[in-house]
């Protein structure tokens, strides 16, 4: 392996906006501004601005009466379109040297950590109602990570070269995929949708990006710091409209060549199977990346420490309402230990303050609209019926002003029932409390009972416990934690993606999913060829 020189990048620094502080200023400004506008916010086909007049608003979900303005939403028509725009613009992006690629993406990232900053955080507030630290770690830090740390692993790959003896010369070229990259993005980061498209596009591809709804506001201000840091047209087209008509049309087209998704399981499962039956029309395999659903686990042995427990089940449960996939939402903890932490932890819990982004003093904001409003309220409905399950706090709803729920700590004596293996995608934990003793048994327990393997955190202190508990879990997490919550993975220190039911594990945030986006081409070139066919031993 060609040992390389290139300097690694430094994960951007989380800002506090503790009172007093600059950036809390420029926050608080920023968020005012965009309340006081009504945008509207056009699809981005070929570089040109599309507004078909099929207009949704874009409401906060935490001020459900309040709307930031109108979004075009666009069919089939506008996917063509878009196909169209990105085939137009493959080949002129894919002569592009990639150190002029890296640079656009580098430039990217100084704009979203600097001039952009404060309007990607606000923009990610006001839009999926995230609290001002969940933003900064997402639509700053996070998807200047990105940004940065994809064109450091693209540099390495074009400096690991195979070696060349004497006589030739060997060079792996790493081209774009055949056809165009559908990007399906989800509401609940930021940095994803920057992930999901920039990463592909890094490597020469030119994509096709549908997000998710609540994620309109934040997605267009990512599209306009792309343009400003130089992307070309037609290398990122931005179509707006419902999941199923793009995602159909897309991967209808014979130039489909990769899907990068995040999102639900059934959606992936579903996409799949009909980019399946359409393998004979394209002109190659498609790539098909995933991460998908989790049930993200705590698993305390009677070691661990008790306040390290209940801080992890508080953040890995709550932050962010819940709507993370690596989310904590299922817990097994001994008899013992939960008797001796059960009323504090409920304490806690029953103190945090939920309301409007904008409040910085709230630890947890809004759902992100009414349809997860409605599951997440079913959900604790059903729960609530349930004689094997108990709540101890929280779970109270209410959409007068917001799409608020209080955090929700259930009890449950069925280790299998419904919220132990189905991902509910909102502030509710559930504890299984086993017995002293059965410590293997419910590491067992643990791995089999839900399909996913996304994320999942161990809590000890005891070392011969830390040994069997990671042995007894290696299938079940893709992301694993000691003695920390299940939660925040960092690019390039934890490489994030999970096995099972929750994706295909490309490990976004490290070079193998820039790998998953491009063509590798071997090139010999012989410097000294041979001028017959006959070889010595046929002498």
């Amino acid at each position: 392996m060609t040992q390389t020189q290139l300097a690694r990048p430094a994960n951007e620094p989380a800002l506090s906006y503790a009172p007093g502080t600059p950036e809390r200023l420029e926050l608080l400004k920023k968020l005012e501004e965009l309340r006081a506008k009504q945008a509207d916010i056009p699809l981005f086909i070929g570089g040109r601005e599309v507004r078909t007049g099929k207009t949704s608003p874009i409401v906060i979900p935490h001020d459900n009466k309040k709307s930031l303005g109108v979004y075009h939403k666009g069919g089939a028509a506008e996917v063509q379109q878009a196909i169209d725009a990105a085939m137009a613009a493959r080949a002129g992006w894919a002569r592009t040297p990639w150190r002029e690629r890296a640079a656009i993406f580098r430039r990217a990232a100084d704009l979203a950590a600097g001039p952009w900053r404060s309007t990607l955080v606000a923009a990610t507030m006001l839009g999926q109602s995230k609290s001002a630290h969940q933003a900064e770690t997402d639509a700053a830090c996070e998807v200047a990570d990105h940004y940065r740390f994809n064109a450091f692993y693209l540099e390495q790959l074009e400096a690991e070269q195979p070696p060349s003896p004497a006589g030739e010369k060997n060079r792996l070229e790493y081209r774009p995929l055949e056809g165009f990259v559908l990007a399906l993005t989800p509401f609940n980061f930021t940095s994803l949708a920057a992930n999901l498209t920039g990463a592909p596009a890094l490597m020469g591809n030119t994509v096709v990006w549908r997000p998710e709804a609540p994620s309109v506001y934040s997605s267009y201000y990512l599209l306009l710091l792309l343009k400003e840091a130089g992307l070309p047209d037609g290398v990122l087209n931005l179509v707006f409209g419902p999941a199923g008509e793009i995602g159909t049309t897309a991967i209808d087209s014979e130039c489909f060549a990769g899907l990068h998704f995040s999102g639900s399981t059934p959606v992936f499962n579903s996409t799949w199977g009909a980019i399946t039956r359409n393998l004979y029309k394209y002109k190659q395999y498609p790539r098909v990346v995933g991460e998908t659903g989790g049930k993200g686990f705590i698993f305390a042995h009677e070691s661990c420490d008790p306040e390290a427990l209940k801080t992890a089940i508080i953040r890995g449960a709550y932050e962010y309402q819940g709507q993370k996939r690596s989310a904590a939402s299922r817990a097994y903890i001994p008899r013992a230990l939960w008797d001796a932490i059960k009323d504090d932890l409920v304490a806690q819990i029953s103190a945090i303050k939920v309301g409007p982004a904008e409040d910085l003093s709230c630890f947890m904001n809004a759902v992100v609209d009414k349809p997860s409003y409605d599951s997440v309220k079913g959900h604790l409905a059903l729960l609530k019926r349930e004689p094997s399950s108990k709540v101890l706090a929280g779970g109270r709803c209410d959409e007068t002003t917001g799409y608020f729920i209080t955090p929700a700590l259930i009890e449950t004596t069925d280790p299998r029932n419904k919220s132990m293996q189905e991902e509910l995608f909102g502030p509710v934990m559930t504890v299984f409390v086993y017995e002293d003793g059965k410590f293997a048994e419910a590491l067992k327990l643990c791995d089999e009972t839900s399909p996913y393997s996304l994320t999942g955190a161990l809590f000890a202190r005891d070392a011969a416990a830390l040994e069997l508990g990671s042995e007894a879990l290696a299938g079940a997490a893709g992301n694993f934690y000691i003695n920390d919550k299940p939660t925040g993975a960092m690019v390039d220190r934890q490489p994030f993606g999970g096995g099972r039911a929750s994706g295909t594990n490309d490990k976004t945030g490290w070079p193998h999913n820039l790998l998953r986006w491009t063509e590798v081409r071997s090139v010999k070139e012989n410097l000294d060829p041979p001028k017959s066919y006959r070889y010595p031993f046929m002498d």
